[in-house]
């Protein structure tokens, strides 16, 4: 089935096109709820809540623009609903939280761009809620501070301390990893 045949079958409520259409984007959509969930399950219910939203609201997609970026609104703005309502999202963090983080050892990785979401993970949620809607989508400090009902100062901040953050977390954990190697070096010498 083509996009416009499937998106067209959800229109009439068709089971078949809805399948189809979760089929072919809930694994990109997942991806995205990741980024804003503390763990597999919120990322999953957040999941499940956008595709209700998109099936109940997919008369209101009108051809302009690509139809996945369409989704992948409805789906930020569904895990951003669902911290909100789970009381999730903070506007105030201390940035003594960074901290207490641990960071899990891993002598054989690298840091990649997967690393570098599971260290995103660590942040508080504040912080990674700013930093994905800036850095990751695109939105301006001021487009925040309305999605959040935040001032726009604060989004700024969030971002500043989350950027610290996030890089005092990928040095710590570079030096974990540089340390268990050079353990693992002398051990076998």
């Amino acid at each position: 089935m083509t996009e416009d045949v499937v998106i067209l079958g959800c229109l009439d409520n068709d089971p078949v096109s809805q399948r189809e259409l979760y089929n072919k984007y809930s694994s990109k959509m997942l991806s995205v709820c990741y980024r804003y969930a503390s763990n597999k399950s919120d990322a999953e219910d957040m999941l499940q809540e956008a595709f209700i939203r998109i099936f109940s609201n997919i008369h209101s997609y009108l051809n302009k623009g690509a139809f996945e970026g369409w989704l992948r609104r409805v789906v930020v703005n569904t895990c951003i609903n669902y911290l909100k309502k789970n009381k999730k999202f903070s506007e105030e963090i201390d940035l003594e939280h960074g901290a207490n983080i641990e960071v899990k050892e891993n002598i054989h990785s690298f840091m990649l761009a997967k690393q570098v979401i599971e260290c995103i993970k660590l942040l508080p949620v504040g912080f990674r809620t700013v930093l994905n809607l800036y850095a990751i989508e695109g939105y301006s400090h001021k487009e925040i501070s309305n999605i959040l009902d935040i001032e726009e100062s604060t989004s700024r901040s969030q971002y500043t301390r989350a950027k610290v953050l996030l890089e005092q977390i990928l040095i710590k954990r570079r030096i974990i990893e540089k340390e268990s190697l050079r353990k693992e070096i002398l051990s076998a010498i």
